[in-house]
């Protein structure tokens, strides 16, 4: 996690200063690094923190346009593709905002219910991916409205998903994987060879 140290806002755009320390070790101006799951650029660094640009689009479509001087985020730099992947595939680009309407501890575990729209749920599943406040988790369970997941005591040591109550917005994104098999099977028959043929090679091969 990381702090908050500095937010100069313009009239729709902002520039923030974020106190770190993990995330330093490696990070160089221009790397790209995510806060609260929103995929953004190192523009300055020191030791001690690091400067990031948000542009109106950021402010408009995701939680950081709320946030103040002393909040903590959510920090993870990019992936390096020769390494484990230990989660599932995030482009750090938000696809909306839902709100905690539940907290309950279940044994070691906080459970989590989020109300998000339409637009988000049709790309959860039971026991699928979806990111948090940039933070991989899997769904226990949903409805027309919401979906739950569980939060193990590490992550709630080391994300801000420890200390996030009832009524706190946070970013979502859904599986990537899931928007682009969307796309393919949707996508207009002047764009693709046969229709008929694409749906055959995804069930052949597992993806539907």
């Amino acid at each position: 996690m990381g702090v908050v140290k500095e937010l100069r806002r313009g009239l729709r755009s902002a520039q923030m200063t974020v106190l770190a320390k993990t995330v330093l070790e490696d990070l160089s101006v221009g790397d790209s690094i995510t806060l609260n799951g929103v995929c953004l650029t190192a523009t300055a660094r020191t030791e001690t923190d690091f400067r990031v640009d948000l542009s109106p689009e950021t402010m408009n479509v995701t939680t950081l346009g709320s946030l103040k001087v002393g909040d903590g985020v959510n920090l993870e730099r990019a992936i390096r593709l020769n390494e484990r992947l230990g989660g599932h595939l995030v482009s750090g680009h938000v696809d909306g905002i839902g709100t905690i309407t539940h907290r309950r501890q279940e044994d070691d575990a906080a459970i989590l219910t989020i109300e998000v729209s339409k637009e988000i749920l049709r790309y959860c599943i039971k026991k699928g991916s979806v990111t948090v406040d940039g933070v991989s988790l899997t769904v226990n369970d949903l409805n027309d409205k919401q979906f739950s997941a569980s939060i193990i005591p590490h992550t709630a040591k080391n994300t801000t998903l420890g200390i996030k109550g009832v009524g706190a917005r946070v970013n979502l994104e859904n599986d990537l994987i899931a928007k682009y098999i969307e796309r393919f099977l949707t996508t207009s028959e002047t764009t693709r060879s046969d229709p008929k043929i694409d749906a055959e090679f995804l069930k052949k091969h597992g993806y539907l």
